[in-house]
């Protein structure tokens, strides 16, 4: 009797949890069309992310995070570009399609939205290699189709779409020190812009991953010396470079979460391969962001930040 409103509440909670009712749409789909997913997870993340990175397209809505513009959903030879009848729509050529049962094919319906794409995809077929081309097929870009499939993957390993804690990438114990020098002028190898934020600490202290994600890149480059790229699900793609080395285990295509250590911090750089010491040992710490047609720098300065307080309060919290 007196457990009964504690579980009411949590039940109404988690209910209203928009991770709960998204993956409730993502099954719902599986069941109805075999996709798997993490798959659909990974298309509807995707597209999500890059309305939030632009101004040419509406901001998402509903659960759902997969638009049509009206020309591709109603048919761009359809006299009605607002057709929502779901019999007239495919002689158009048009993808909307009835996924709850109400006899329309309304573009703002989260059903019929899942429906409408997976009606497309599903035609080329639903295992990984005929997932790949419908999705080239579909957005005509190699780069959407990578980053994608790397969300599937990440979906795919957690079993879960919750993904968004974060960590600081270096220990807190640690003596280090950075601030903002995003923009900052730069003129090894030309004329440039710092792409990031320098955090100095000793040689070899251990570098962290700061999300969950996938390791898109990991090697030499001119600039950064021994480098690791992530992407992780919200279409971020961290770059860690300077490092005196890497972790044993990382390698591209490896799924990598927040705190999962990745390798130390280093001077490498400014020269070809093996490098260094051309300057105090640091980690340089950058997001790039992808909104489906190019990709761009942006300050992380005040995500260090945030972060580094977050693990503060976590920290005091386990004592």
């Amino acid at each position: 009797m007196f457990l009964l409103p504690n579980t009411v509440t949590y039940a109404t909670e988690k209910t209203n949890d928009p991770y709960t009712k998204r993956m409730e749409l993502y099954n719902k789909v599986e069941a109805l069309y075999q996709i798997p997913w993490y798959y659909i997870a990974a298309v509807d993340q995707y597209e999500r992310n890059i309305r939030s990175a632009r101004t040419d397209i509406p901001k998402a809505e509903g659960l759902t995070g997969i638009y049509f513009t009206k020309e591709k959903w109603a048919g761009i030879i359809n006299p009605n570009s607002d057709d929502t009848n779901p019999l007239t729509i495919p002689l158009f050529g048009g993808l909307g399609a009835d996924g709850n049962g109400d006899g329309k094919a309304d573009r703002f319906n989260d059903e019929d939205i899942l429906s409408a794409f997976s009606n497309y995809i599903s035609q080329y077929g639903v295992d990984e290699e005929n997932f790949r081309i419908g999705l080239w097929n579909y957005y005509k870009r190699d780069k959407t189709v990578s980053i994608i499939m790397g969300k599937a993957a990440i979906y795919k390993h957690f079993g879960r779409l919750n993904l968004d804690d974060h960590a600081f990438p270096l220990p807190l114990r640690s003596n280090h020190s950075y601030i903002s020098t995003w923009g900052d002028a730069r003129g090894w190898g030309g004329k440039r812009i710092h792409e990031g934020t320098d955090i100095f600490a000793d040689y070899g202290v251990p570098v962290k991953a700061t999300s969950y994600g996938i390791v898109e890149m990991k090697g030499w480059n001119n600039f950064g010396g021994w480098r690791i790229g992530i992407r992780d699900i919200n279409n971020n793609y961290h770059y860690f470079a300077h490092l005196s080395g890497f972790s044993k285990d990382i390698k591209a295509g490896m799924i990598v979460e927040p705190g999962m250590l990745i390798g130390g911090v280093g001077s490498s750089g400014y020269g070809p391969p093996g490098t260094s010491g051309k300057f105090p040992p640091h980690l340089h710490y950058g997001i790039y962001k992808d909104n489906g047609y190019t990709e761009w720098s942006f300050d992380p300065y005040a995500h260090l930040r945030l972060w580094e307080r977050q693990e503060q309060i976590r920290a005091r919290n386990k004592k």
